[in-house]
C-alpha cells in the first residue's frame, strides 16, 4: 500500500479557485488509480473525481464536471485536484485515495474499492 498526504486546503471565497495536492510515498504509485472524495459536515463521504494509473482516463462527479480537474505526475508521486468556480456547497474535507489499477474501472466511484486513504484536507468556501 501507499501512504497519502493531502495539502492545499484553505478558506476561499465563492467563485475562487484552489488546488489540492496529494503526495504518495513508496515506489508503486503508478500501480494505482487515484481518486478524490469529500465529506461535508453531517453528510456521507462522496466521490469527486478519479484518474487512471497512466493519467489517460479521468472521471468526475456531475456536481464538479467543468469546474474540477484531476491530474497526476507519476514522476513526483503526486495527484492534484484543481478546483475553480467554487461554491459554498463544495465546503468539505477532501480525501485522496489509491485504488489498485488491476480493479475494473467501472467501480472507480466506489469508496469501498480504495486501498489507501489520506488524512483529509479542509476546504471552506465562503459566500
Amino acid at each position: 500500500q501507499v501512504q497519502l498526504v493531502e495539502s492545499g486546503g484553505a478558506l476561499v471565497q465563492a467563485g475562487g479557485s484552489l488546488r489540492l495536492s496529494c503526495e504518495a510515498s513508496g515506489r508503486t504509485f503508478s500501480r494505482y488509480a487515484m481518486g478524490w472524495f469529500r465529506q461535508a459536515p453531517g453528510k456521507e463521504r462522496e466521490f469527486v473525481a478519479a484518474i487512471a494509473w497512466n493519467g489517460y482516463k479521468t472521471y468526475g462527479a456531475d456536481s464538479v464536471k467543468g469546474r474540477f480537474t484531476i491530474t497526476r505526475d507519476n514522476d513526483k508521486n503526486t495527484v492534484h485536484l484543481q478546483m475553480s468556480s467554487l461554491k459554498p456547497e463544495d465546503t468539505a474535507v477532501y480525501f485522496c485515495a489509491a485504488r489498485l489499477s488491476s480493479r475494473p474501472w467501472v467501480g472507480i466511484t466506489n469508496e469501498q474499492e480504495y486501498d489507501s486513504w489520506g488524512q483529509g484536507s479542509q476546504v471552506t468556501v465562503s459566500s
